[in-house]
């Protein structure tokens, strides 16, 4: 039987080298950012990283794990909340896809740093993190497409797909807070986030709804 302070010690030492990851991966990148460069900063030897992870490709995954499995138990309790109920709306849903994304990012959570590495996924076209997304995560994007298609039955599934990509895209630009409005100096971040939200979600919601289906789209 593993004893507490042991198991307090591996938590610890594991917690610490998924923190150097994440800021140097959100800094460097992913293959700008060495073991070398994640060993030093956590104050850990290469057997540590390798005991814990067994590979870089593996630390990779577990630094988007360790963010995303709370996010999407957070995201599916929400849409749990309103899924199939006569008066949920299409603000229901979205809300329940964006508040919980949008205060990940705030930096008082420690997730600023996974926004930048969230960028940095996209940018470099990594295969094998797109395909452990997808096989982790792909249920939360395809639970909430379903409550879409039911709100909206004049969408095919193609096209309930190609705007919850564009919604996702729109989510981690409000994400990374690099926008024209910035935050001011006499408003909270959790101000500022809260109006971010209302704003997305009218946003998305206006998108969502329009009728016009593309002609690609309308032609499978």
């Amino acid at each position: 039987m593993t004893s507490a302070p042991y198991a307090s010690r591996e938590r610890t030492t594991k917690e610490r080298i998924l923190g150097a990851a994440e800021a140097l991966f959100a800094t460097h990148g992913f293959a700008g950012a060495s073991l070398r460069q994640v060993t030093a900063a956590a104050r850990v030897n290469l057997a540590a990283v390798n005991y814990h992870f067994g590979s870089k490709d593996k630390l990779i995954e577990e630094v988007f794990r360790r963010r995303l499995d709370e996010l999407n138990t957070r995201r599916l309790t929400a849409l749990g909340k309103v899924t199939g109920a006569a008066g949920t709306t299409l603000e229901d849903v979205l809300d329940a896809y964006i508040r919980p994304a949008l205060d990940l990012s705030r930096t008082d959570g420690g997730g600023a740093a996974f926004v930048r590495v969230l960028a940095r996924a996209y940018a470099e076209h990594n295969e094998t993190l797109r395909r452990f997304l997808s096989e982790n995560y792909g249920h939360v994007l395809r639970q909430f497409a379903t409550e879409f298609a039911r709100l909206l039955p004049g969408l095919g599934k193609e096209e309930i797909y190609w705007r919850l990509d564009i919604v996702t895209g729109a989510l981690t630009y409000a994400m990374a807070d690099f926008g024209v409005i910035q935050r001011k100096v006499d408003v909270t971040e959790r101000d500022h986030r809260e109006a971010a939200a209302d704003h997305l979600i009218r946003f998305a919601a206006a998108g969502m709804r329009d009728p016009t289906v593309s002609h690609a789209a309308a032609s499978h």
